[in-house]
């Protein structure tokens, strides 16, 4: 059969039965290997759906282009499409994006602008803002905006979802995905659900992002986003594709058993992925091991290719250096942690205490940084620094409330963090830094504490 061009070929991947990494687990584990996709993504799927959805709504003309916020494979999904379709593409990127997926899409003659990670979402300078601002200032141009297109969620309702029901011959009784835009999980879901109701659906989430504690309280929880490393999934914004009652359960996974479980994929499956699929992985042998019964048949959707990570998950000195393998150059958070053996204890204020009776706590417990909590939740922080200026500035300041005077909160970040991610992230903005254990209890991390780690 000869196509007529490139796009033809997305879809119809194949499921592959993982054999290795499974052993002692009831059932059968299957992936749904989405790098035969023409892009090597899943992401091929729902971009050609939106493009073709646009032009049937009459918003997308002959010439014009594509404008996107993408982790790059969405990206690549668009510039395939627009390559057969004669459009143009400018996507935009967060900067913990690897280079290899700048260059791919460059290679194909996308335009790509690099924005900063750790930005809200509506500060103007989010891949989110500058993608929409280029919307609007480029005429004859889209935003798809995968997160909140409805095509993106249909895509895998129509293919993903009917593919993987035919090719299980329907014993499917397990689907696992990663959840990022939520398309993949959420479309794929519901339709697996229509045909058999008692199918369960995991969904894996990643430290830093808040889609596990918002399906499990319905809380939208500031203090549970921070940066983290993983790229393609997890969110600090709820998608519209996100539909979280067609997800039954999350598994949350660190950065380093994703990327640990990827290259196992490689070394002891013959596939290789990229970093999403491994904490999807990850993810579903942990719910596995406890749950899978012997007649049971888990998919796991396993996102993209291993050549998008060449220089992070498949560089060992950049696993070590971020302490993924043994012979690793830098500690972590956890071991700072774990070296006070409990003894260390969080001082707060709330926002009605006085500065005075701050600066009391602060010279009692000898600390120079205190945080602020009001329900529960972290809301702010006062600093020595900071508190000193402005004395300086108002020597009636000390009858005031911390409310009125308090800095911006901590900076929340992952318990495996290592030593020159914590120290790069600590500055004249962020004096401290916040971390949850394993029992959810939050610890602060001050310079002193890196530098005493840093001598050990």
């Amino acid at each position: 059969m000869i196509y007529n061009s490139i796009i033809e070929t997305i879809g119809n991947t194949p499921l592959v039965r993982l054999n290795k990494i499974t052993k002692g687990i009831a059932g059968t584990v299957v992936a749904k290997v989405e790098y035969f996709n023409p892009g090597n993504s899943t992401k091929d799927r729902m971009a050609l759906k939106m493009v073709e959805d646009a032009e049937k709504a009459g918003i997308l003309k002959p010439g014009g282009t594509i404008i996107e916020g993408t982790s790059g494979n969405t990206g690549m999904g668009l510039a395939l499409t627009a390559v057969a379709k004669g459009y143009k593409c400018i996507f935009t990127m967060a900067d913990k994006q690897s280079q290899e997926k700048i260059n791919i899409l460059r290679a194909v003659g996308a335009e790509v602008i690099v924005c900063p990670t750790n930005v809200e979402p509506d500060d103007p300078r989010s891949y989110y803002s500058v993608a929409k601002k280029l919307n609007k200032d480029i005429p004859n141009s889209i935003y798809p905006n995968q997160y909140d297109n409805p095509s993106n969620a249909q895509a895998h309702y129509e293919t993903t979802g009917p593919e993987i029901w035919k090719q299980t011959g329907g014993k499917i009784t397990h689907y696992v995905a990663t959840v990022g835009t939520g398309g993949s999980m959420c479309g794929t879901s519901r339709y697996l659900k229509e045909q058999n109701p008692a199918l369960i659906s995991v969904g894996v989430d990643t430290y830093g992002s808040v889609f596990k504690k918002y399906k499990e309280t319905g809380v939208f929880d500031r203090n549970e986003i921070y940066p983290y490393l993983t790229e393609g999934f997890g969110e600090d914004i709820l998608p519209k594709n996100v539909d979280f009652d067609a997800i039954d359960l999350f598994i949350k996974v660190t950065d380093k058993d994703g990327a640990i479980a990827a290259r196992k994929l490689a070394k002891e499956e013959g596939l290789f992925l990229g970093w999403s699929s491994g904490s999807a992985v990850h993810g579903a042998l942990e719910y596995a091991r406890e749950h899978l019964k012997k007649n049971d048949m888990m998919v796991i959707l396993m996102p993209d290719h291993g050549t998008r990570y060449l220089n992070k998950v498949y560089n060992d000195m950049w696993m070590k250096d971020h302490g993924f393998l043994e012979e690793r150059t830098y500690g972590t958070a956890r071991e700072i942690i774990s070296r006070r053996n409990g003894k260390d204890s969080l001082h707060t204020v709330s926002k009605s205490s006085t500065i005075g009776e701050t600066i009391r706590i602060m010279n009692t417990e000898g600390v120079d940084q205190v945080p602020v909590m009001e329900n529960n939740e972290f809301v702010g922080s006062v600093a020595t620094s900071s508190l000193i200026e402005k004395i300086i500035n108002d020597p009636t300041l000390k009858d005031k409330t911390v409310g009125e005077i308090m800095d911006k909160p901590m900076q929340m970040v992952a318990l495996d963090s290592t030593l020159d991610v914590l120290s790069s992230l600590l500055n004249k903005d962020n004096k401290a830094l916040l971390v949850r254990d394993d029992g959810d209890k939050a610890h602060i991390i001050t310079q002193h504490d890196i530098l005493k780690a840093m001598t050990i």
